[in-house]
């Protein structure tokens, strides 16, 4: 089984560090592929840049020159899921919803650390639009870009703890999700900090992208999904399908 997992931003060094988390808990015989668009931001941390994000990962998953069986979208509550899955037809799994979706496992509220404040009402829409807001307790930042997490992992680490902390003891959180493909492995430090479970998304989006394949189930291609309509698309920047 070989599974791609797209970094959403153009920082080689965090493709590598999600790549790793991600072949942590991966199956025997399970190859991870990490891949990192060829355009687009940096970091992502807002719209324009997620929106961004999106054509550039949608670019890198239909560039992938080998077959695959499944595609981890490693960016927390950014834009793309649903054009993979149009585009696709092997299990597209975005890592906010296989994070809240295991989170709800685990506990009867979870809530969300992510990177900075603006970033909380994306991660607030992808968990409402995926269904999973209910048991959502509260989406919390951290006060770091996403880049910080690289540059300064201990000011990180102390910093998710300690909106981790308060998620526990005032918003009633029993579960905590990290919200951002670059805090991959910290959940132990985490864990230890509050007493609770802590879901990194990669980790968990690797296990249900490997249990759809291994059900042998992806996306339903009869009515949301299914695969764009043939037509003239004028300037269309990237690799895609011949099919499209």
């Amino acid at each position: 089984m070989r599974i791609l997992v797209a970094n959403v931003n153009t920082t080689s060094s965090m493709t590598d560090a999600i790549a790793a988390s991600a072949r942590s808990v991966a199956s025997l015989g399970t190859e991870i592929v990490g891949i990192t668009p060829r355009f687009g931001p940096d970091s992502c941390e807002g719209n324009f840049e997620s929106y961004l994000a999106a054509l550039a990962v949608m670019d890198a998953v239909t560039s992938y020159p080998e077959p695959f069986d499944a595609v981890v979208q490693a960016g927390y509550g950014e834009h793309g899921r649903e054009g993979l899955q149009e585009l696709l037809d092997v299990p597209v799994v975005d890592i906010t919803e296989a994070a809240a979706s295991t989170a709800m496992y685990l506990g009867h509220r979870y809530s969300v650390v992510t990177t900075l404040d603006r970033a909380v009402p994306l991660i607030e829409d992808r968990l409402r639009l995926a269904g999973l807001d209910a048991r959502c307790a509260s989406v919390r930042a951290s006060g770091l870009g996403v880049l910080e997490l690289e540059a300064d992992p201990e000011r990180a680490v102390a910093a998710i703890v300690a909106e981790a902390r308060r998620a526990v003891e005032v918003d009633r959180a029993e579960v905590i999700c990290l919200g951002c493909g670059g805090m991959a492995e910290l959940e132990e430090r985490v864990a230890a900090a509050t007493g609770v479970p802590v879901v990194d998304g990669v980790r968990a989006a690797v296990a249900v992208a490997e249990g759809l394949v291994r059900l042998g189930l992806s996306t339903s291609k009869v009515r949301t999904y299914a695969p764009p309509r043939p037509k003239v698309v004028v300037g269309w920047p990237f690799a895609v399908p011949a099919a499209v």
